[in-house]
Formats: C-alpha cells, structure tokens, sequence
C-alpha cells in the first residue's frame, strides 16, 4: 500500500528546503548590500541574482501551495499561528522584488531603492526564522484548532532563530558572490564569508542547545539509544562541511565554498527532521493525522510528476544560461 501522506510530506520539506536554499543566497545578497562599498559593486551584486530570483520563488509557492492542499488541518493550525510573521515576509518579498527592477530604470530614487532591496531582504529572512522558531518551539492546539494568543509567536527562542537564519542567509550570499564575482568584489565577499561562517557555526550552536530545552522528547532523540545511532553522524558533519568551508575560500575553485553553504543548511534541515518526524505540527499533529484523503493526494501526486519535472528543468536551465563570473558593469539588465 502506498503511503501518500509519507510521500507528500517529503515532497513538500523538500520544495521548503529548495527554496530556503535558492531565496537565501539572494536574500543574503541583500542583507549584504549595505556593507559593498560602491554603486558598481552593489549593481554587479543585483546583476548576480536578478536572472534567477523570481524562479527560486517558485518553491516558495510549491510548498505553501502544496501544504494547503495536502495536508489542510496542518494549514488551518500553523496559519493563525504564524500570520503576522508570513505576512510581514510577504510584505518584504514584495519590496525586495519591486526593487529589483526599479532601481535600475528609477535612477533618480535610487537610495530608496537600495534601501528597499535591503529591508526588504532582511525583513523576510527574520521573519522566516521567527515563524521557524515559533514552529519549533510548539503551537497550542485544542480539537484540531489553533488555541494560542497572537503574540505567541514572538518569543526569545523565534527572535534566536530570526537572527540565526539572517547570518545563515548571509553565509550563502557571501559564498554566492565568491563564486559569482572576481576582483575587489570577489574579495571582500571573501572576508564577509568569513565572518558570516564562523557566525553561523555559533548560531547553529546555540539554536541547537536552546532546541534540546524546548521538550523532553527532542532531548531524547538526540541523546538515547538507538536514536544516537543516525543523529550523532548530523553535528560532527556540520563541523567537517564548516572546516571545509573555510578551507575552501580563496582558493581556485569558488563554487566549493557555496556547496559547503549548503551542505550546512541541508545538515540543519536533517536535524530537524530528526526533532519532528513524524509531526507536521510539533508534537501535536502527524503527517497522517493532518493530511488529506488518499484519493486526494493520489490525485494531486499524478499532476506533481508532471509538475515537478518541469521546474526542475527551467531552474537548471536558467542557472546554466546565466552560469560563470559577472563582471563590473554587465549583468542581467
């Protein structure tokens, strides 16, 4: 029998961690843009993302899309719970997104464009890790409905969690612009990567310690047998891909850097699958209990393998049509 509540909760961690992934980068490039030093090196940064961007939003949609529709008790929990903190990345989305193309058309504005780019990228990388930490820390859930306050998702934990993924997204923005630029660029986004890695490792540190105080059962999943057995390998990786990391920048081959970004968030993404599985709402709804009926998710898993396939290709397409270094004054626009 087949066991499609499993299958569409894979499906739909995976397009989250797709997009966390592909967003981050150009979200850490606008959370970096203040710190570059001159309009030329800011407009190369832009010129980097702004083939791409509005296609890593795709996943974006596929994952709240695809959690509406197959598992829509889960949507109808985590939504008042979350709300503010999705709308206001929604709102920074938008100016983070309308700046892209009016900053390079608008030049006689072109500071509020800038600005918007940056607030914009920073107001929706804090509020994707807020609404995480609120995820993670538990939603109050009394017959199948949200049961908590409205600021219940304001808390030190989700305010962590903000300002971890925020450095996070720094790290892949920096790593991005390594492997994207050359010259001056090049190099400081070197010395950027450099911070912003030694402070992710500390922030993954401290989020994970704060995790484990959060409720007995996540203690227990990393600390007794036999769940030790597949969650111990989890941070002694994330200290090899942070060593290779370093070792990796300033050296000839830029993308090694970027990989090993990533290879930190996929780590971090495994470690909490490991907290949560097999809840869909922290400790309160499994995948099986908040998902649709089979024939549903039958149904809506036919039209994904079409679906899926072909946003795997224009995504990889794209990225190979605007692959190599982008020089100072060239770019997308």
């Amino acid at each position: 029998m087949i066991d499609y509540p499993l299958i569409w909760g894979i499906l739909i961690a995976t397009a989250i961690l797709i997009y966390v992934i592909l967003d981050g980068f150009d979200l850490g490039v606008g959370i970096l843009f203040p710190f570059l030093e001159s309009d030329e090196q800011r407009s190369t940064a832009m010129n980097t993302v702004a083939p791409v961007w509005d296609g890593n939003e795709t996943w974006l949609i596929l994952g709240g899309g695809g959690l509406f529709a197959t598992f829509p008790l889960a949507y109808a929990v985590l939504m008042p719970a979350l709300y503010m903190p999705v709308l206001l990345m929604m709102i920074g989305l938008i100016f983070r997104g309308v700046s892209f193309e009016y900053r390079f058309q608008d030049k006689a504005h072109e500071k509020y464009w800038d600005f918007a780019f940056t607030a914009g990228s920073m107001l929706a990388a804090l509020c994707q890790g807020i609404a995480l930490g609120a995820f993670v820390q538990g939603i109050d859930v009394v017959g199948r409905a949200y049961a908590g306050g409205w600021w219940d998702w304001l808390s030190p934990f989700s305010l962590l969690t903000g300002i971890a993924l925020v450095v996070g997204y720094s790290l892949l923005g920096s790593t991005w612009l390594v492997m994207r630029t050359e010259g001056a660029l090049r190099e400081k986004a070197i010395r950027y990567s450099r911070i912003t890695l030694l402070l992710t490792i500390g922030f993954i540190f401290l989020v994970s310690l704060a995790t484990l105080s959060l409720d007995p059962q996540f203690m227990t999943r990393w600390t007794s047998w036999p769940y030790m057995l597949y969650a111990s390998p989890v941070p002694i990786a994330v200290a090899a891909a942070g060593f290779y990391a370093w070792r990796s920048l300033g050296q000839d081959k830029d993308y090694k850097a970027f990989l090993s970004a990533i290879t930190l968030f996929i780590l971090c993404f495994i470690g909490l699958a490991i907290d949560m599985y097999p809840y869909i709402v922290p400790m309160e709804l499994t995948i099986w209990q908040a998902a649709a009926p089979d024939n549903s998710l039958s149904f809506l898993l036919v039209g994904t393998l079409f679906l899926l396939p072909m946003i795997l290709g224009y995504t990889a397409y794209a990225y190979w049509v605007f692959r190599g270094k982008v020089k100072d004054g060239e770019g997308y626009h």
